[in-house]
């Protein structure tokens, strides 16, 4: 009777380890990633914008993202084409990611992201919208 009982408990934790095994191979959908802005107002002129990868879930920073795609234009004053060069800077702060920029014009400007998050199948794609001040 007691190896009977061993048996089934031992067949029971066999099954909770795979079921916790499958769980950490479950990978989340690239949907769940998005940049945000830290700030939504610069200083015209010379800039750093500054924005922050996260794991919408959980709130949680995301770091080593390999940004591939970046542009910074006028598109919310409907000037699209005037766009202005993209210079990725070094972070201190995981998750958070720094581009610097010469903003020629007060007004909307839109970044466009996109990124590859390690681990993950897809690309992060936002478009973050800022306003340049005097």
């Amino acid at each position: 009777m007691k190896s009977y009982l061993y048996a089934r408990a031992f067949q029971a934790a066999l099954i909770g380890i795979a079921i916790a095994g499958s769980a950490t191979l479950a990978r989340a959908d690239i949907k769940d990633y998005e940049f945000q802005l830290v700030d939504r107002t610069v200083k015209k002129g010379d800039a750093i914008i500054v924005v922050r990868l996260v794991h919408k879930p959980d709130g949680k920073p995301v770091p080593d993202a390999v940004i591939f795609a970046t542009r910074l234009d006028m598109a919310p004053d409907g000037m699209q084409e005037m766009a202005t060069k993209v210079t990725p800077m070094p972070s201190t702060e995981p998750g958070v990611y720094e581009f610097k920029a010469t903003l020629s014009m007060e007004g909307g400007w839109q970044l466009s992201l996109g990124a590859k998050v390690q681990g993950e199948t897809g690309t992060v794609e936002n478009k973050l919208v800022l306003k340049a001040t005097p």
